[in-house]
């Protein structure tokens, strides 16, 4: 489930939820959303693991 590993992502980096849905899905209340249910389209849970991805990348290699 996408929320399991928004929530792992969150936690490792210190990221606030708001901050995360702006930058992965231009929506602040994209996180609270997941908690409380909300099943993202394909495109959007496929967008969000590579920005998840992408910045843990940029973290570790720099």
């Amino acid at each position: 489930m996408l929320i399991r590993k928004v929530e792992k992502f969150l936690r490792r980096t210190g990221m606030a939820a708001t901050k995360f849905g702006r930058l992965a899905a231009h929506d602040p209340r994209f996180v609270l959303d997941l908690r409380n249910g909300r099943t993202p389209r394909p495109r959007t849970e496929k967008n969000v693991e590579h920005f998840m991805n992408k910045y843990e990348e940029s973290i570790h290699a720099g």
